[in-house]
């Protein structure tokens, strides 16, 4: 629900749920299947209904199949926007609409609510994060919103926020932990089942709570048996230990900067635990892994956090193999510099890229003897290092250190046998 300054704060109101699936914790949910169906009935024709489509290729790889629901192609790349047009709707509907509306986030939300608010006319402020991704707050930005940078974390940023509303008088839009966003979030669920049927699984990215808790909602109440799981990074494991139990400790910074939430939701985390089957981790090499297979595979681009589902099955392959499985790829902006690190790093893990040392005599014609058996073997060099200094070979000798571009480790092991073969002493530098 949404706040605004002071005691006499306005709040709109969710109706009661429905009854829970037998054998489940039964509770009186904020948010009901038929708030959900009211949100997309607003959001009709104000956000995009993204495909959702099978991916043969990725099914091949995990032994599922695997169908891929396209939030990120969204116009402010996330499906953030979903519950930032229901909520900025009903604002705009109200008798005394508010004079504005303060946000705190790390990018998706803020876009969304920037970008519904000059849709309606409605003054915008967003406070995020200093580490926010230069993308997310230039977006932003041109879409009207005064962008406040302050603090480190989300935490931070949310007092900062909840600070200005109360002195500016602003309608505080929480980012996930509001029974309005939960509902307009919970869409995308209903298009998943509506398009594709026969989905016996959802796996969902999981910070806050906000798009978890929405689909389980409509998930439960359209179809019982279907098994829903989050997936939080291992470095922010807010909710798995908030409904677990557990006492993960968290980290300090992740690629999935959209779901590093040090503090889940009340309302989202009372409906997961009632609601959603399990909750799993992955690490951060399993989304840097996932980006890269999802722009290579499928040509679409997505943040860590859009490809945190993908990860949970290369993570996990065992808890869905055969399974008929929906994956929300939840956004797509990502800082370009993050994305050329993620790609190097995986060329790097593939031996697309690798790094070698040679040892060789200090003397003319050497390195060139060097660099065409490296081009007889197939491979491109893309940097050459000699090292004279820093070696324990002998004066008259040098190491030089070759980074290439090879086809991947078979081939990369066959130049490496060339240079032996050739007389050189060669090795991979990890």
């Amino acid at each position: 629900m949404y706040a605004g300054a002071g005691a006499g704060r306005a709040r709109l109101q969710a109706r009661p749920a429905d009854a829970r699936v037998q054998g489940r914790a039964t509770m009186p949910a904020m948010v009901s299947l038929q708030d959900i169906e009211a949100a997309a009935r607003r959001l009709q024709g104000q956000v995009l209904r993204t495909p959702c489509v099978e991916s043969r290729t990725l099914s091949d790889i995990v032994g599922a199949q695997v169908f891929l629901k396209f939030e990120n192609l969204q116009f402010t790349a996330s499906f953030k926007e979903r519950g930032a047009c229901n909520i900025m709707a009903q604002l705009a509907a109200a008798d005394v609409p508010p004079k504005g509306v303060i946000a705190m986030s790390a990018g998706n939300h803020a876009q969304g609510v920037a970008y519904h608010a000059q849709r309606l006319g409605i003054p915008a402020t967003i406070v995020m994060p200093r580490f926010t991704p230069g993308v997310k707050i230039e977006r932003t930005r041109g879409f009207g919103a005064n962008v406040v940078l302050f603090g480190d974390s989300l935490e931070a940023a949310r007092a900062h926020a909840y600070e200005l509303a109360e002195r500016d008088g602003l309608a505080f839009v929480h980012p996930y932990d509001d029974d309005a966003i939960i509902a307009g979030q919970g869409t995308v669920a209903l298009e998943m089942l509506e398009d594709v049927p026969e989905l016996d699984t959802l796996v969902v990215s999981v910070g806050g709570g906000g798009l978890l808790a929405g689909m389980a909602v409509v998930g439960r109440a359209r179809r019982p048996g279907l098994q829903i799981v989050g997936v939080q990074t291992a470095r922010f494991p807010a909710m798995v230990n908030a409904v677990k139990g557990t006492q993960h400790i968290a980290g300090t910074s992740t690629i999935a900067e959209g779901i590093a939430v040090g503090t889940p939701g009340e309302r989202t985390r009372e409906i997961i635990a009632a609601m959603v089957d399990d909750l799993v981790l992955v690490d951060e090499g399993d989304i840097e892994q996932s980006v890269l297979m999802l722009l290579e595979i499928e040509k679409t681009l997505v943040e860590g956090a859009g490809a945190a589902g993908l990860a949970a099955l290369l993570r996990h392959p065992e808890r869905f193999r055969g399974r008929k499985v929906g994956l929300v790829l939840s956004g797509g902006n990502i800082d370009p510099l993050l994305l050329a690190a993620i790609i190097e790093r995986g060329m790097v893990r593939a031996g697309r890229l690798a790094r070698l040392t040679v040892s060789a005599r200090d003397v003319p014609g050497m390195l060139a003897r060097i660099t065409a058996t490296v081009a007889e073997a197939g491979a491109n060099i893309d940097e050459v290092h000699h090292q004279r200094a820093f070696t324990l070979l002998a004066a008259q000798n040098v190491d030089i250190e070759l980074v290439l571009q090879t086809r991947g480790r078979a081939h990369l092991a066959s130049v490496i046998e060339a240079l032996r073969n050739a007389g050189f002493q060669a090795e991979e530098k990890r």
